[in-house]
């Protein structure tokens, strides 16, 4: 026994074909391991990023329909502080571009996060791999 307790064989019971062949398919199990992970990472990072926009079309037309009432409401205060009539609208029209400015910035930032949608669990369990494969070739 060594001192892990396990106890090396009498006698090799396998030749060297039958040990590279083990290799080849355990290599090949591994591969085809890490294509179904890299894939089941893609399509949970697709489906979360479905979700998300789906939820935020759904707050945007629900905001949009609520926008148009509140500016409306601007420009009927605008209207009755003096400001004439068609200046009240056109004031409310550039405040509106300012929000859709920055609601497009924070849409990049968002989507910016989200990308890219490349499997990094995988790909770092793959340079893992291949670290140790180098390591016991040496």
């Amino acid at each position: 026994m060594t001192d892990k307790g396990i106890k090396p064989p009498e006698s090799a019971d396998k030749t060297l074909g039958d040990i590279v062949g083990d290799v080849s398919q355990k290599t090949s199990l591994l591969i085809r391991e890490e294509i179904a992970l890299a894939k089941a990472e893609v399509a949970d990072k697709a489906k979360r990023f479905g979700v998300a926009i789906a939820v935020a079309l759904a707050a945007g037309v629900f905001v949009f329909y609520s926008v148009i009432f509140f500016f409306l409401a601007v420009a009927g205060v605008l209207i009755e502080v003096g400001v004439v009539g068609w200046l009240s609208y056109l004031i409310t029209f550039f405040i509106l571009i300012l929000l859709a400015a920055l609601a497009g910035l924070i849409a990049y930032r968002f989507a910016k996060r989200a990308l890219p949608a490349s499997p990094q669990m995988a790909i770092e369990e793959a340079r893992l791999t291949r670290a140790a494969i180098d390591e016991a070739r040496r």
